[in-house]
């Protein structure tokens, strides 16, 4: 007799860049002129985008470098060291409210609609801003568990964060899934750690393979269904 594959139980999401959309390109522009650098929106956000995947979102550690790099880019010109230490003390006390991707809200209520129970594993202050950024972006009762990198004192892609949100949790890695924005801190690394996952990658074409890409969180819940072999509730579009 053929083993049915095990049934989903728990849902684990990455917070920014998956759930929440941190990006303020035209406040971050605004603030950059400041301090007498210009260029425009767009290629700031080409610019971050394209230093966000180099860095792999590895950024608290390397913050002010990140954003050297970024801000050079898009100035197309070396940007001082104390240029953007100024810029980035600026950008954490004019930090713009977190906004919910528009994807967000619908995956995760059809998701506890198919009875699934949903977590959060972040590499973030603590699990207290974690459940602040839940509660002002209206989202928090929909969440069970919450992981901070913070809190633990370890972070992703370390495979002991994503086994304490399991025993957290009282699931196994086969009865989870996981999700996030990142290659390597979320899609490979929660892979690495016994949990199937698929990579959120919103500015991809959803072909890779290696691991699974969506471009969107709409897929997700029937990405999970063909995973146990459950029918699909809303057919996909054919790519």
């Amino acid at each position: 007799m053929v083993t049915p594959p095990p049934r989903i139980r728990m849902v684990f999401f990455d917070l920014g860049g998956t759930l929440v959309d941190e990006r303020d390109y035209l406040g971050w522009t605004d603030t950059a002129r400041r301090h007498y650098l210009e260029f425009e929106p767009d290629e700031l956000a080409h610019a971050f985008r394209d230093v966000e995947t180099e860095f792999d979102g590895v950024l608290s550690d390397h913050f002010v470098e990140f954003w050297q790099k970024v801000l050079s880019r898009a100035a197309q010109r070396e940007v001082s060291l104390a240029t953007v230490t100024r810029f980035t003390e600026d950008i954490h006390r004019l930090h713009a409210p977190n906004r919910l991707f528009s994807d967000s809200r619908r995956c995760l209520e059809e998701l506890r609609d198919d009875g699934r129970k949903l977590g959060v594993i972040s590499n973030s202050n603590s699990e207290a801003s974690v459940r602040r950024i839940l509660d002002q972006t209206g989202i928090l009762e929909l969440f069970d568990t919450v992981t901070s990198s913070g809190t633990e004192g370890v972070r992703k892609p370390d495979p002991e964060i994503f086994q304490r949100a399991l025993a957290r949790a009282k699931v196994t890695g086969h009865e989870a899934f996981y999700v996030g924005n990142l290659l390597k801190t979320d899609a490979l690394a929660a892979r690495a750690a016994g949990i199937p996952s698929v990579w959120l990658h919103r500015d991809g074409v959803g072909f890779n393979e290696d691991p699974p890409e969506v471009t969107s969180l709409l897929e997700l819940p029937n990405w999970i269904r063909r995973l146990e072999g459950a029918p699909e509730k809303y057919p996909a579009r054919r790519r």
